[in-house]
């Protein structure tokens, strides 16, 4: 039996770092614009006082290895060698078989590097090497004046084992698909719609809410990944790249050989049905008999999908924002829009899909916080409240939005009684609702309704999410400072 040879390996080397000979990164790296997350990230990679591993995780296809890549020219730019830093793709063949250490050793003996060196090593989806996590942390120990990144696209996998194994040993850091503020700016159109107002309380406001309207419901179809972004051709067939890249690669390869499932096309019509339910509430009952898949192996594709990034589990509270002792209902988003026109068609401006979209829109500007574990939706017998943040140690409301795409609650206020029932019960002093296109304040006499149109909040959510990554990055649009 042949076996890959050292020369084989060497090669393969050479051709992942091309920095090595050209001191840069390959130029289809280095044309694209970086993601907003950029900076962030890169101060974990440069940072050398904290002996830990970077875990950068996310979905497909939302920019991880261009991001890596970024953070290499970043490093060569501050005059780190170009022969310090060591690039892998762990689902490259050529690697399969070798350790971590294995590899890493491979890259010490050729480049003559010491233990003591001050190197970075990259290890591009990490989660097809059995145990990275083990090996990962020797790593970490037995060399301190490394810095190891790792990436990987099943992320909650990730994190589950990052969290068990390597405790005190790595920072995890969470790529989303791209928010709408990204899209906006990379598409050189923020400017064009999006405005910031006279007064510091006044914050950011709509320059022209058609085309603001126009790129978002752009976004909703194609707009989560940065590769759909520049290529009329995704664009113009998004079904076809996002469901055969993205989706089908995640349903057909990783899960099933991450977790062993056999039943494939069982896992597949799950997904299909919770695409297309994505913002309605669903029962595991109803979801069983929709997909076909027994209850008792419905919640552990459940897990699954959210391990994959694919899904995002949302839990239900009262009208006094109570939690239920019986789980028998709950919502599920997808994490990015995209991947519901994917499957069944783009949407335009008004299609009756819009509403629920333009839900998992809002909702998934909130992937990069953690404060999305303190997000719920409330339901009780007379109505419903889309959103809830609570407080992450009082379990109290903090604030409520109802989404909408159309402009009829604010003229027709038994459209939000739940939204207002809500506000009254849990003395909330401003709640929200989103508009199609209008701004303006709505008031109740004990509390106030802060109307925005729903592309607004979902540009101003992932902008100061970013910035701020707290719960008041939310609140309210008028309460937000501009980014600097």
């Amino acid at each position: 039996m042949l076996l890959v040879s050292e020369n084989e390996v060497q090669k393969r080397l050479f051709l992942d770092n091309p920095w090595w000979e050209q001191n840069k990164i390959d130029a289809r790296f280095e044309e694209l614009p970086r993601r907003a997350y950029f900076e962030h990230f890169y101060e974990l990679v440069s940072d050398r006082d904290l002996n830990r591993a970077v875990i950068l995780m996310g979905p497909r296809r939302v920019g991880k290895t261009v991001m890596v890549h970024h953070s290499i020219q970043g490093l060569i730019e501050t005059k780190v060698s170009s022969d310090n830093i060591l690039y892998l793709s762990l689902e490259t063949p050529v690697y399969t078989g070798l350790s971590l250490e294995q590899v890493l050793n491979k890259f010490i003996e050729l480049k003559g590097h010491k233990r003591d060196s001050e190197i970075y090593i990259y290890f591009d989806e990490v989660q097809y090497l059995k145990d990275w996590e083990v090996h990962l942390k020797s790593l970490v120990d037995t060399y301190p004046s490394y810095k190891f990144i790792a990436t990987g696209s099943a992320a909650a996998a990730l994190r589950l084992k990052s969290r068990e194994s390597g405790a005190g040993r790595f920072t995890e850091f969470l790529l989303p698909p791209l928010t709408f503020a990204e899209f906006l700016d990379f598409i050189g159109k923020t400017s064009d719609v999006i405005g910031f107002g006279s007064g510091e309380s006044e914050g950011y406001k709509v320059k022209d809410i058609n085309e603001l309207n126009s790129e978002f419901v752009n976004y909703l179809n194609y707009g989560g990944y940065p590769e759909a972004v520049f290529s009329r051709k995704i664009q113009e067939d998004s079904s076809r790249y996002i469901k055969s890249d993205i989706i089908d690669k995640v349903l057909l390869r990783d899960l099933p050989s991450l977790y062993g499932i056999s039943d494939i096309q069982e896992l597949n019509r799950l997904f299909t049905t919770i695409a297309y339910n994505s913002g309605n509430e669903v029962s595991y009952e109803a979801l069983s008999k929709n997909s076909g898949v027994a209850k008792n192996t419905l919640k552990k594709y459940l897990e699954y999908l959210e391990a994959a990034f694919l899904i995002k589990i949302v839990k239900r509270v009262d009208e006094n924002a109570k939690h239920f002792k019986r789980v028998t209902t709950f919502k599920v988003y997808l994490t990015n829009p995209s991947m519901r026109a994917a499957l069944f068609g783009a949407v335009d401006i008004n299609d009756n899909a819009m509403g629920n979209l333009t839900e998992t829109a809002i909702f998934s500007q909130w992937l990069h916080s953690d404060y999305i574990n303190h997000l719920y939706y409330a339901r009780w017998s007379k109505a419903e409240v889309d959103i809830v943040g609570l407080s992450a140690n009082e379990q109290e409301p903090h604030w409520a939005v109802e989404v909408k795409w159309t402009d009829a609650p604010i003229n027709s206020h038994n459209k939000i009684a739940g939204l207002i029932e809500f506000a009254s019960k849990n003395k909330l002093e401003e709640v929200a609702l989103t508009s199609k296109t209008v701004r303006t304040t709505i008031d109740k006499g004990k509390f106030t309704i802060d109307v925005i149109p729903s592309a607004l909040q979902t540009f101003v959510l992932g902008k100061n999410i970013l910035k701020n990554k707290t719960k008041e990055a939310w609140l309210y649009n008028k309460q937000i400072q501009p980014i600097q």
